[in-house]
């Protein structure tokens, strides 16, 4: 299985740089892993939240291939604990799953014709995080799902 994750517009921040370099070092040792950053839309203050929005949804949409399982990091998605996350994934291993497709939108969300493309989405917390963060946090959790799954120490249960 390949996991990728896409994101809308760069990471300017340096420790989220490096925080996000350190994770996706170590997730080279589990899985097949991309991180794919397309650039933010110019122009924006010509634009409507929707226009913006759909956008991103055309080039979103260039990095999606019809097989793919596509998961929106979305605050109104599905809540793992870290455990259940690695279950997830596992079980998208042993079912085959050739491509697995995470997707941070822009700051506005997402169009609604990635809504209907997605298979489903996540949530990783009730609160808000940056869309910067959720970069970092996500890629964390990716590796921290592969340790559960190989019963390393990372995790503590």
């Amino acid at each position: 299985m390949k996991i990728t994750l896409v994101a809308v517009g760069k990471t300017e921040d340096k420790y989220l740089i490096e925080g996000i370099a350190k994770y996706l070092n170590r997730l080279k040792h589990y899985i097949n892993f991309s991180f794919v950053i397309i650039p933010d839309i110019k122009n924006t203050k010509n634009l409507t939240e929707a226009q913006q929005k759909t956008k991103e949804a055309e080039l979103i949409a260039k990095q999606l291939n019809p097989g793919d399982v596509v998961l929106l990091l979305d605050e109104k998605g599905k809540k793992h604990s870290s455990v259940s996350f690695s279950e997830y994934l596992n079980k998208q291993m042993i079912g085959s799953v050739q491509h697995l497709v995470f997707i941070i939108g822009g700051p506005y969300g997402f169009d609604d014709s990635i809504y209907k493309r997605a298979n489903g989405s996540l949530s990783l917390s009730d609160m808000t995080f940056s869309h910067q963060m959720v970069r970092l946090f996500f890629v964390e959790q990716l590796y921290r799902a592969f340790t559960i799954l190989k019963n390393e120490p990372y995790h503590h249960a």
